[in-house]
C-alpha cells in the first residue's frame, strides 16, 4: 500500500456581495495554510467571463501566490492555451521558474474556458482556437522550453527554465496525447466524472517513457468538502452545485450564500442534475469524506489526487481542507 499525496485546486471563488480582490485574499490564505497542512501542490484554473471566478490570470495570480509562500508548489490548472500564443505562455512559466526553481507547474488545457466569443476577444484570432491546432502549439510550447523550437526564436525567460508540464483532460483526447508524450496527466473527474475511467485507461495504454517520465502518473481532481457532519457539509455544497446549475444554464453568477441555495426552487430535472453532478464526489463529515476517497482511489488507481472546494465562506473553505489534511490523509492508500 502506498500514500497518496493530496494537492489542492481552486478558482478563487467570487460570493454574492463580495469583490474579486476578497476572493483573491481569500485564495491566498488558503495557499499559506495548504503549505502548513502538507498538501503537495497548490494550482488555480482559468476561466474567463464568469461572475464566480476570479482566477482568469494563472500566471499573475501563481506570482502572488509563490511571494506569500515557501515550499509548497505552485502551478495552473490549467493555463488554456487556445487562448494564448505559446511563446507568451513560455515566457510567462519560464519567468515563474527562474524566480521560483523546483516550484513551478504547468498545467496546460485543451479547452478555451470559456464560451467562444469570449475566447476570441482573448486569441483576436480564431487560428489555435481549434482542437486540430492544439497538438501542434502544444509542440512549440515544448519547443521554446527545450530550445528544440525550429526557427530563430528563444523564449527568455523560457528556455533552459522549464516548470513541470502537464497535460490536463476531461475527454480521452488529452489523455491519448499525455501518454504519447509521457506526460503526467491530471483529470477532471470534478465535473466529467462519467469519462474518468476511460480516460486513465487510454493513457495508461499509450503512454511511452520520455525525459520526463519512465512510467504514467495519473492525478484525479475531485470535489471534496469536508464538515464536521454530512448535513453541514451538504449546507455547504448548496452554493456550487447552484452556481454550477447557473453556468450550464448560460446564466452565470457569484456564488449564492448556502441560505439562498437552499431556499431555490429547483424543478424536478434541475435536482436530477445536482444528484448526477455529486456522484462520485466526496461530501461530508471525515469519515464520509475519507470513504469516498479511498473508494475513488479503488477505482482510478491515480498517484495522486487533488481537492477542489467552492464553498461560499472562506473560513469554511480552509476548515474542509484541514479536516481532511488531519483526519483523512493519513488514511489513504492505494495499491503498489
Amino acid at each position: 500500500m502506498i500514500d497518496v499525496p493530496l494537492s489542492v485546486l481552486d478558482v478563487a471563488p467570487v460570493a454574492a456581495g463580495s469583490t474579486a480582490g476578497e476572493a483573491l485574499r481569500h485564495t491566498t490564505d488558503l495557499a499559506r495554510r495548504a503549505e502548513e497542512l502538507g498538501y503537495r501542490r497548490f494550482w488555480v484554473a482559468e476561466h474567463h467571463n464568469m461572475p464566480a471566478i476570479a482566477s482568469s490570470a494563472p500566471a499573475v495570480l501563481i506570482a502572488h501566490l509563490a511571494a506569500h509562500t515557501s515550499t509548497i508548489r505552485l502551478g495552473s490548472g490549467g493555463v488554456m492555451l487556445p487562448n494564448h500564443a505559446p511563446l507568451v505562455v513560455a515566457e510567462q512559466f519560464g519567468t515563474l521558474e527562474a524566480l521560483h526553481p523546483g516550484r513551478i507547474d504547468l498545467g496546460i488545457g485543451r479547452a478555451p474556458g470559456t464560451d467562444q466569443v469570449t475566447a476570441l476577444a482573448l486569441r483576436r484570432t480564431m487560428e489555435g482556437l481549434s482542437a486540430e491546432g492544439f497538438p501542434r502549439e502544444l509542440a512549440d510550447l515544448m519547443g521554446y522550453f527545450t530550445g528544440e523550437h525550429a526557427g530563430p526564436i528563444v523564449a527568455t525567460p523560457g528556455r533552459g527554465e522549464q516548470p513541470q508540464v502537464w497535460l490536463l483532460g476531461s475527454s480521452g483526447f488529452s489523455a491519448q496525447l499525455a501518454g504519447l508524450l509521457g506526460l503526467p496527466f491530471s483529470f477532471a473527474h470534478h465535473f466529467s466524472a462519467q469519462h474518468t475511467l476511460p480516460a486513465l485507461a487510454l493513457y495508461r495504454q499509450h503512454f511511452r517513457p520520455s525525459r520526463w517520465l519512465s512510467e504514467p502518473y495519473a492525478m484525479v481532481a475531485v470535489n471534496a468538502i469536508c464538515a464536521e457532519t454530512d448535513e453541514r457539509a451538504q449546507w455547504l455544497a448548496g452554493p456550487s452545485a447552484l452556481a454550477f446549475l447557473k453556468l450550464r444554464s448560460g446564466r452565470p453568477q457569484p456564488l449564492a450564500s448556502p441560505e439562498e441555495a437552499a431556499a431555490y426552487p429547483y424543478t424536478a430535472a434541475e435536482r436530477e442534475f445536482v444528484v448526477q453532478r455529486r456522484e462520485g464526489q466526496a461530501m461530508g463529515s471525515p469519515e464520509t469524506v475519507g470513504r469516498q476517497l479511498t473508494e475513488l482511489l479503488a477505482r482510478t488507481g491515480a498517484d495522486e489526487l487533488m481537492l477542489t472546494s467552492m464553498v461560499y465562506d472562506g473560513a469554511d473553505r480552509v476548515r474542509s481542507f484541514e479536516l481532511v489534511a488531519e483526519k483523512v490523509a493519513g488514511g489513504l492508500r492505494r495499491q503498489g
